[in-house]
């Protein structure tokens, strides 16, 4: 299909029960630059009760408001109270992928709630290595089985989604399920570049649909209950700090470069788990869109109203009163982008993708710099969207690839060579 904006059209409208689906469908969508009508956004550097922020320290002062505003408006309260970990390793290969790695499967068990099923961790650490090794950290979409053909990789038992069926079911792995999505997870590539990689099925956390809250971590934690609720995205951020609670346990990491990365909704909750836990020495989100680097103000691609109708679970009852009006938000995008300050960030986009709103995902990243210019470090370093497949940035940096929305092995080899220079 040569029209990259119908087939993205497409293949939302498969991806959507009906109900959800007629009601998306009469929302407009705009993809005309000219259409975009003028927005202010919220300025980083004063405070709700107009104090200037001049220095690293007032910043840091200043963001528990940003984050109380997130919490209220977009993703929920976080639950505060502690969850026992239990940590349960139930297969390790020493030899595996062709003798190149070390694979290691890991369930995490709730202690204090007995009924959840546990959470399940993937890692891959490459072969040989005398030192704890720097860490990407990501969730998958089809369970860990999806990430790579390897046969010693334990098929999912869990609710799974099936694609295009318009409807939620439970679709159980089968071995034809094997490797499904490792176009998306290079881990010979990861890997021979010194690094390990540790990922865990979503659905671990919480199942992706409205009622998937019941069977996961939101049924005892803070079940829905007020506008502030937090949503799925906030369960799985949540999610990839246990994450990394446990790779805070394991010799063979190296937990303080642990480097967090998300595609499109888990993009969203990577984010949000950057934002708030500066334990992840690195962020990088993929075609996040609204909700995650796309600047919210920005009538382009999807919107705040087309998540809510879409996705009604994933945010707090609360960002559905911005549906019509989004310059009513408190808070937009690039704020939370800025809360990872001063770690290193990367946003990307793809051309195709133009649902996410590339242009709005760089505006997100590039009105960072005022923060990162606090701790004396370089953003974007230019003001226009920067043509395709030339990525752009310092400790902040953005590309946006050819294609469509998806993960590629040119999205890694940008990753790998950020990571190599500023976390490594």
């Amino acid at each position: 299909m040569k029209n990259p904006l119908l087939l993205t059209a497409l293949l939302v409208a498969l991806l959507l029960p009906a109900a959800e689906k007629a009601g998306a469908q009469q929302i407009p969508v705009n993809y005309d630059e000219a259409k975009v009508p003028p927005y202010t956004l919220p300025d980083l550097l004063t405070t709700k009760s107009g104090r200037q922020i001049t220095s690293r320290k007032q910043w840091e002062s200043h963001r528990p408001e940003l984050i109380r505003l997130f919490s209220e408006h977009v993703y929920g309260k976080m639950p505060t109270q502690p969850v026992r970990l239990r940590y349960e390793t139930t297969s390790v290969d020493l030899n595996a992928l062709n003798g190149t790695a070390i694979r290691k499967q890991i369930s995490v068990f709730f202690a204090d709630y007995p009924q959840l099923p546990p959470m399940n961790i993937l890692l891959y650490v490459p072969k040989g290595t005398t030192q704890p090794v720097p860490v990407f950290v990501s969730m998958n979409f089809q369970g860990n089985h999806s990430v790579s053909t390897d046969p010693g990789i334990t098929l999912s038992t869990r609710w799974l989604p099936n694609l295009g069926a318009g409807k939620v079911v439970n679709h159980q792995a089968t071995e034809a399920a094997r490797g499904m999505q490792d176009r998306r997870w290079p881990v010979p590539m990861i890997l021979a570049r010194g690094y390990a990689l540790a990922t865990v099925y979503y659905g671990d956390v919480e199942p992706d649909h409205p009622d998937g809250w019941k069977t996961g971590i939101r049924s005892v934690l803070s079940p829905p209950a007020g506008p502030d609720s937090w949503g799925a995205i906030g369960a799985w951020a949540w999610g990839m700090s246990r994450m990394l609670d446990y790779l805070e346990t394991d010799p063979a990491v190296n937990a303080r470069k642990a480097v967090l990365v998300g595609h499109s909704r888990i993009g969203k909750a990577t984010l949000w788990a950057g934002a708030l836990d500066s334990r992840f020495a690195a962020v990088v989100s993929n075609d996040s869109g609204e909700g995650g680097t796309a600047l919210a103000r920005r009538w382009y691609g999807e919107t705040i109203e087309h998540l809510n109708t879409q996705f009604p679970y994933w945010f707090c009852p609360q960002y559905k009163a911005y549906n019509k009006n989004p310059n009513a938000l408190p808070v937009d995008q690039h704020q939370l982008l800025a809360l990872i300050a001063p770690r290193p960030l990367y946003v990307a986009s793809a051309v195709e993708d133009q649902w996410a709103d590339p242009k709005g995902e760089f505006l997100g990243a590039k009105a960072t710099e005022p923060v990162y210019q606090l701790y004396s470090k370089t953003g974007l370093g230019m003001s226009e969207h920067p043509a395709v497949n030339q990525p752009v940035g310092q400790t902040v940096r953005y590309h946006m690839r050819t294609g469509v929305h998806d993960v590629t092995n040119y999205d890694w080899e940008q990753y790998l060579k950020f990571a190599d220079e500023l976390v490594k």
